[in-house]
């Protein structure tokens, strides 16, 4: 009773080619496909262009353009209509 047949899919799968039709199906298909695709080339890319960087250790009088150093500080707004 808590299991579904193959009956079960394939009214679901029948009901969803009614309700989308099958050239929607097809290129919702494509679109995630080619999706995939990119999203492994970038990662493939990503990995391969990047050398890895070792932080500057303390005391490391060289710096290295982009080290992301944080800079702590406070933004605030004058407002004029305090009188």
């Amino acid at each position: 009773m808590g299991s579904f047949s193959i009956w079960h899919w394939l009214i679901v799968l029948a009901v969803v080619i009614i309700i989308f039709g099958t050239k929607k199906l097809r290129n919702m298909g494509g679109d995630i496909g080619g999706a995939i695709r990119n999203f492994k080339q970038s990662m493939k890319e990503e990995s391969e262009g990047k050398p890895e960087q070792t932080p500057p250790t303390p005391g490391d009088d060289k710096q290295i353009p982009g080290s992301g150093r944080v800079i702590d500080a406070e933004a605030s707004t004058k407002d004029k209509s305090k009188s």
